[in-house]
């Protein structure tokens, strides 16, 4: 069959759907592998065993610490990572969708196909803004990101500068772990807050 010929029977409204399908669906990919494969913590150079500030006991008290933490921290770089895919995906999306649509408008025939492409191009931008906004997707990004980047900080300033935290070793491995919890439960309570929630106004009428 000729190109000519198919495109008798799969005219290029059709196509362009085709396309405008696959191109929606493989850039949802990064996103997919993203929610599906578990990404491991980059290598952090020297830990605590390798400190010359610290006594054997605490250098133990502070590894232990640290492999609680662990799950953490994988828990929140998947999370960060989920919702930084996504939230390109949207991004992507939102811009290119709002130019398309005023382009293509000037086009629209009275086939079927054409009405159906602007159909379907005004769903798929309806339920990115609709679920970037019910995810709070840059909200949970942020947070995940930030809560994992706050703790090698504090980690890595307690590796090399540990009197910031106290003048004694009782005291600095007190002050480290308030501060971690701390960052632990700012992201929790960010976490939360930025839970999705469906707000139903019901109006009961006599």
């Amino acid at each position: 069959m000729l190109a000519s010929d198919m495109m008798i029977y799969f005219p290029i409204w059709g196509w362009l759907i085709f396309v405008y399908l696959l191109l929606a669906f493989v850039t949802l990919l990064p996103t997919i592998r993203a929610s599906r494969i578990k990404i491991r913590l980059n290598p952090g150079g020297a830990s605590f065993d390798d400190s010359a500030f610290f006594s054997d006991n605490t250098k133990k008290q502070l590894s232990q610490h640290y492999s609680r933490i662990h799950g953490t921290l994988i828990f929140w770089k998947n999370k960060a990572e989920k919702y930084n895919q996504f939230n390109k995906y949207c991004f992507f999306w939102s811009t290119t969708n709002s130019v398309i649509i005023p382009v293509l408008i000037q086009f629209i025939d009275d086939q079927f196909l054409s009405k159906l492409l602007i159909t379907i191009i005004s769903t798929h931008l309806a339920l990115i803004i609709a679920f970037h906004k019910s995810l709070k997707v840059e909200n949970n990004y942020k947070a995940f990101r930030l809560g994992e980047s706050e703790f090698y900080d504090l980690y890595r300033q307690l590796l090399d500068t540990p009197l910031k935290f106290g003048d004694n070793e009782s005291e600095q491995v007190e002050n480290y772990f308030l501060r971690v919890e701390q960052i632990r439960k700012t992201v929790r309570n960010i976490e939360i807050s930025n839970f999705p929630i469906v707000d139903y106004n019901i109006s009961l009428k006599d």
